[in-house]
């Protein structure tokens, strides 16, 4: 369930690409949401690829009205309905449509208007736009601009930048420089999904998330993006690892932005039979690191009470100091969706 305590827990995301197992068998969310100790804040349904016919909308490679999807829209509605929001996922590995979109007026509208039409009709609380192939920074700014005067205010529109864009514009899928987007269009976008994987980032430490933040970038603004399991791409964080570094960005930065799983159906320790399991960790990572900033945070305010007698850490007799210990994948569409997000 969602738990109460959620609003001391940063964001978890967690990308559902892969709908089906081979036999067609649908792959039920519904565990993140009955299953305890899981705090899922967003889900993202991937993939939505604009074709070269306007109306060839798909959702990896069915139509999003396919019957195949009935069930997984309906339970869309109710993580919705336990207060989970829903955003669908558009573009990925596969090439094409950002290119449709970042052309001429006439041609933008023409591409444009049938995935306003699917956000309408499916009422998604946002849109992820993951940009893995050239893109002006007018058209990406273009696309940001239309969302929000068709959809609000409250309309959730994220990035999924390599975490790399973030600190060289030379190493970036994008194309556009995605420092300016954030100068030019920064309070339209809730947040990055930024990849920290597929050696684009690393998130086994806190250094390249510390230099995102050195670079300028707001720390509830950058969600460190991570596989679910080596079998969804390189550089999977072992659970001791990751608890670690994640329990540092924890106490560093109050409003630390969150952790990104790419993807459901398969994430460890349970892997394809408990795959929610993974939630399960991430939730307890971030919580855990939580209670422990604020327990030091108030034994510090202790410790300047005058009343209260400090410990001289110089003294002989004093406390010891501890040392911390220290691709290929199935998934649905994988013919048009070998995605690195």
């Amino acid at each position: 369930m969602v738990s109460s305590s959620a609003s001391a827990t940063p964001r978890i995301v967690v990308y559902h690409q892969t709908t089906h197992d081979p036999d067609g068998n649908l792959i039920s969310i519904l565990p993140l949401i009955t299953k305890p100790g899981i705090s899922l804040t967003h889900l993202i349904i991937a993939a939505i690829h604009i074709n070269e016919d306007p109306n060839g909308l798909t959702l990896n490679d069915h139509a999003p009205s396919d019957p195949r999807y009935v069930t997984t829209w309906a339970e869309l509605r109710v993580a919705q309905a336990s207060d989970i929001k829903v955003l669908g996922m558009l573009g990925g590995a596969a090439k094409g449509t950002y290119a449709r979109l970042d052309q001429d007026h006439a041609t933008f509208e023409k591409y444009y208007g049938p995935l306003y039409d699917l956000i309408r009709e499916r009422e998604l609380d946002g849109l992820d736009l993951d940009v893995e192939e050239p893109m002006s920074l007018e058209g990406i700014c273009r696309l940001i601009d239309r969302l929000r005067a068709d959809f609000g205010p409250n309309f959730i529109i994220t990035l999924a930048p390599v975490a790399a864009a973030l600190l060289d514009v030379r190493r970036n899928l994008s194309g556009f420089d995605y420092e300016l987007l954030e100068l030019m269009r920064g309070e339209q976008i809730a947040w990055y999904n930024a990849q920290f994987y597929c050696g684009w980032g690393d998130a086994s430490n806190p250094v390249m998330y510390n230099m995102c933040v050195a670079k300028g970038w707001r720390p509830d603004k950058v969600v460190i993006g991570l596989v679910t399991t080596p079998d969804n791409g390189p550089g999977f964080v072992p659970f001791e690892l990751l608890g670690s570094t994640l329990a540092v960005l924890r106490r560093q930065y109050p409003t630390f932005g969150g952790v990104m799983g790419w993807e459901f159906f398969n994430g460890l320790p349970g892997g394809k039979e408990r795959p929610w399991e993974w939630a399960q960790h991430m939730t307890s990572f971030l919580r855990n690191a939580y209670r422990e900033s604020t327990q030091q945070t108030a034994a510090g305010a202790k410790s300047r009470d005058p009343g209260t007698a400090e410990i001289d850490p110089d003294a002989e007799n004093g406390p010891k100091l501890e040392i911390p210990l220290s691709f290929e994948y199935y998934s649905d569409g994988l013919e048009l969706d070998v995605d690195t997000d």
